[in-house]
């Protein structure tokens, strides 16, 4: 769909044709689409002298912000392959990590660790290229080459590196841009963290556009974010669903100012609940509100303007530009799956968002991918109008007397109960059914749990054949940094 074969000639291209708009901003500065090519071409002359060159890992550490997203387009312009870090991440995981590419060169607030060659990412602006640069000149990477390597947080075990090609961002970027009918002008606020697939693929989708990322590190700084929004007249937002939640903790309806400026919302990362969507587009009625399926491995595959298409509890919308999915049965052979979980069916994706395989990892990558699909343990179906619907993932399934239950099935009724903050729901071993459903509560702050009303709402909410067996309060649920429950942390308490 596009000529360019980089994002990062995306930038240069914009640069020629439009070298006075905002690129990149964040709270401390904004650079142009001219200043943005200075920096990365002068630092990717720089890392080259340091010995960066086609191939070779630099590991970074994310700093979210502009200068952050200028190394990642300078060491892929240098030939080289990004691999971020998140912020403050452990030295052994540092460690880990670099051991594991061969890294040429660490970038960094300071030298983690003293094996790997090191760079202070506070002197990235020192390298701004002053003279005149030749466009066709300059050799840029082309889709097939390695762009960038991606690591699971790794939770348990070792963690795996998502391989990545120029192609695969492009395609990526391709389905953001046209799956949000994102506008020429669009300025995007941007508080995921850019060490991550989502902040980052929303970055490539507004560099292909041409239009503005804004960084902001997180929401919880809440008048910051507003600020920027202000200072910058975003048009848009890229949020997850623990985001949102603490936006209308925070602010309660604020977002709803914006209403007459806000083209568009994205979310994704992690399941929304239906109550805050319920609640957004209240606020928000004449925005567009897109809720993102994908992984790192196949991201941004699919997409629903809920805004646009309510009353589809656990629908995930239709394929991107750039996916198609079909599902399969456990020997992935391609079925036509049902709404119940009698025909369990798993999400299957194929299309040139697909990664290259896992880092160093042949059998994962096999066990993932074959035919050109990468297959998913998420159950799903697709609905004659081409809908498709996602039910739970096997792993989470609970089987409760030959009843198969998604614990999303059980959260998304709890959590509209007033006195909810946050609920997850697990497995546990019963005696009579094998297994059961326990469901933790996390109640609002200064409310009570009320034993006999709560059974009574569950028994009018829920079917007979999914009241959950076991209720506990918590203080928190645990949730990873995007919001997904960390059910095995919850299981662990179990033990």
């Amino acid at each position: 769909m596009t000529k360019y074969q980089s994002i990062v000639e995306c930038i240069a291209s914009h640069s020629y044709i439009q070298p006075d708009k905002l690129c990149l901003a964040d709270s401390k500065k904004a650079l142009t689409y001219k200043e943005v090519w200075s920096d990365v071409y002068g630092l990717a002359l720089h890392l080259k002298q340091l010995g960066v060159g086609k191939g070779d890992c630099v590991v970074i550490e994310c700093t979210q912000n502009a200068d952050y997203m200028v190394c990642e387009f300078a060491i892929q312009l240098a030939g080289g392959v990004f691999v971020p870090l998140e912020r403050n991440a452990a030295v052994a995981r540092v460690e880990e990590i670099a051991g594991d590419v061969e890294a040429k060169l660490l970038i960094a607030k300071k030298p983690i660790i003293d094996t790997v060659q090191f760079m202070d990412i506070e002197t990235v602006e020192e390298f701004d290229y002053k003279g005149e640069i030749v466009l066709d000149d300059v050799v840029f990477p082309v889709l097939e080459d390695t762009a960038e390597i991606l690591f699971s947080t790794g939770t348990t075990g070792k963690s795996k590196g998502i391989e990545l090609s120029h192609g695969n961002d492009i395609a990526l970027a391709e389905n953001v841009k046209y799956g949000t009918k994102m506008k020429e002008n669009n300025v995007e606020l941007i508080p995921m963290p850019l060490s991550h697939s989502h902040g980052l693929r929303r970055t490539y989708g507004n560099m292909l556009n041409g239009s503005s990322a804004v960084f902001s590190n997180g929401v919880t700084l809440l008048k910051q974010v507003f600020d920027l929004m202000d200072k910058y007249s975003v048009t848009s937002m890229d949020l997850s669903p623990s985001n949102l939640s603490i936006i209308f903790k925070l602010s309660k309806d604020r977002l709803g100012d914006y209403a007459d400026v806000m083209d568009y919302i994205q979310l994704g990362s992690a399941p929304l609940p239906e109550n805050d969507k319920e609640h957004l587009a209240r606020i928000l009625p004449n925005t567009r509100l897109y809720n993102f399926y994908g992984s790192t491995e196949a991201g941004c595959s699919c997409l629903l303007d809920f805004n646009e298409t309510s009353g589809k509890p656990g629908c995930i919308g239709k394929p991107a530009v750039n996916a198609q999915f079909i599902v399969v049965d456990e020997n992935r052979n391609d079925i036509t799956a049902t709404a119940t979980f009698d025909e369990p069916g798993f999400l299957a994706s194929s299309g040139s968002i697909n990664m290259k395989g896992y880092w160093k990892a042949p059998q994962l990558t096999e066990e993932a991918m074959a035919d050109g699909f990468i297959y998913t343990k998420d159950l799903g179906y697709i609905d004659e109008d081409g809908y498709i619907y996602m039910l739970g993932r096997k792993d989470d399934v609970i089987n409760y007397g030959g009843v198969k239950i998604a614990p999303e099935e059980i959260e998304s009724v709890v959590v509209k109960h007033p006195v909810i903050a946050d609920c997850a729901c697990i497995p546990v071993k019963d005696a009579l059914t094998g297994q059961a459903p326990k469901l933790f509560l996390q109640m609002k702050p200064g409310m009570e749990y009320d034993k006999k009303e709560f059974k009574a709402f569950l028994q009018e909410a829920l079917d007979a054949n999914k009241q959950p067996k076991f209720i506990e309060l918590i203080d928190a649920i645990p949730r990873t940094f995007n919001g997904k429950i960390q059910r095995n942390k919850l299981m662990e308490l179990e033990k």
